[in-house]
């Protein structure tokens, strides 16, 4: 599971920080996962590796601008070049009217299909919002000043290591049986042999997990969404001596990201959504965020635009 910053500022973009926008790549999928689309991600794409065409569904997390207004001009684009076959969109209630405004009002007319998933009802329920054979997706609602929400990519468990040797013994030709005992199916042998994959695999290993957390102040429905995360993406807005702005304005500081990452007892955080009144040379710093949250939470990275992770299983896990 790989993601990619392709902006981390907040409210608007600076010399070097994009406004928010970020991607997932699923493991063995071509498919991209768009997290926010705020304006000027489809530039971002332009500048990175990665293909517009690729991206199958889009998360929003709220509908503030920084988050929003680059999508209209990404759909656009997508349908000019004619290369996707669909995109799914999840997000709150007025995500379908303000792209449906868009394309009505700039006479734009997508050459796929859009299908909108409300988010609501899978946050405060607690319920899956998205699920197929090897991922799942939840949701949580936020606090912010409009309502806002976070979302956790849960890769399923995996088939425990297939034992080679076992299976050379039992004679079993290498090829497509291997493939599906590793799997843990049953399979029938031309001798009429049936072994179960079970018996060649080890025990199940556990997926990864990653939680992409913005716009919000520090709030409890984040540490349950986030618990045993291996990689939590949390914004930093402000600094610890700007606590009582990132109230006022619903957002966090870096300590707050820190703590959620702390009491989730998640693997990795990275700090996202920076306020644009850090940058090198002011009186506060990112790196002074950094080291804020670092105190709390010594396993901290600061985002930049373009960084590439490839998201890891924490160590005492298999």
């Amino acid at each position: 599971m790989q993601i990619t910053f392709l902006g981390t500022s907040s409210g608007v973009p600076t010399l070097t920080r994009n406004v928010s926008a970020m991607v997932l790549k699923p493991p063995q999928r071509s498919d991209l996962w768009l997290f926010d689309c705020g304006e000027g991600t489809q530039h971002q794409f332009i500048r990175s590796k990665l293909k517009l065409s690729q991206i199958k569904k889009i998360f929003i997390t709220h509908m503030h601008g920084d988050h929003v207004y680059g999508l209209p001009g990404l759909l656009s684009s997508i349908g000019l070049a004619g290369s996707s076959s669909g995109i799914e969109l999840y997000g709150p209630a007025p995500l379908k009217n303000f792209i449906d405004a868009c394309l009505y009002n700039s006479s734009s007319r997508l050459a796929y299909s859009l299908k909108f998933h409300r988010v609501e009802n899978s946050a405060f329920q607690k319920e899956i919002l998205f699920e197929d054979s090897d991922l799942e997706v939840k949701v949580a609602p936020l606090k912010h000043r409009i309502p806002s929400f976070a979302y956790r990519v849960n890769q399923k468990a995996r088939p425990g290591k297939f034992n080679i040797d076992k299976a050379k013994s039992e004679k079993i030709a290498p090829g497509p049986i291997y493939a599906a005992l590793q799997r843990g199916e049953e399979v029938r042998l031309e001798d009429g042999r049936i072994f179960s994959g079970k018996e060649f695999c080890g025990p199940p290993r556990a997926g990864i997990s990653m939680v992409y957390c913005t716009d919000t102040v520090y709030t409890e429905s984040a540490v349950e969404l986030s618990r045993e995360a291996d990689l939590l993406i949390h914004e930093a807005t402000y600094s610890f001596q700007e606590t009582e702005m990132a109230y006022q304005r619903g957002h966090s500081t870096s300590s707050m990201a820190a703590q959620i990452a702390a009491k989730a007892n998640v693997n990795q955080l990275i700090l996202t959504h920076l306020s644009p009144r850090y940058t090198p040379g002011n009186e506060t710093s990112p790196n002074d965020l950094l080291n804020e949250a670092k105190a709390i939470f010594p396993n901290t990275q600061l985002a930049k635009d373009f960084l590439q992770i490839d998201i890891k299983k924490r160590c005492n896990s298999s």
